[in-house]
């Protein structure tokens, strides 16, 4: 067994098999997941395990190049904006509809149990070399 890092076999083993350029979409438990991806579903509760904790841990694991959220989460929660700007400079806004879209082409779902709007992000893998 582990002792730090990501404890969940699903999740652990998912983030293992990821490349370069591939797509994790971290969203909120209100997102519709498409069939395609492989989807890990951490929801509990409605706020547990929330949006910023499940990212941060993310973060804490795998190399991003990029980020694409909803360009709605600025009016929605601005909670998840700031926390999305402070993370991602370079952060990519495109309309909630083509961030759904952009959601079948993606390799892992990492469903959360955040209960407030647009606290959805698509990461991009990189490389750390």
């Amino acid at each position: 067994m582990r002792k730090t890092g990501i404890l969940n076999r699903h999740l652990a083993g998912a983030l293992a098999e990821l490349g370069h350029g591939d797509g994790v979409l971290v969203c909120d438990a209100g997102m519709p997941i498409p069939a395609g991806p492989r989807v890990v579903d951490l929801a509990f509760r409605a706020g547990v395990p929330s949006f910023a904790e499940v990212l941060d841990g993310l973060l804490d694991e795998l190399v991003v190049e990029g980020a694409t959220a909803a360009h709605e989460v600025r009016d929605a929660n601005p909670e998840a904006s700031a926390l999305l700007d402070g993370r991602f400079p370079g952060l990519e806004l495109v309309a909630h509809e083509e961030l759904k879209a952009m959601t079948a082409g993606a390799r892992l779902v990492v469903r959360t149990g955040e209960a407030r709007p647009y606290a959805n992000v698509l990461l991009r893998c990189g490389v750390f070399f």
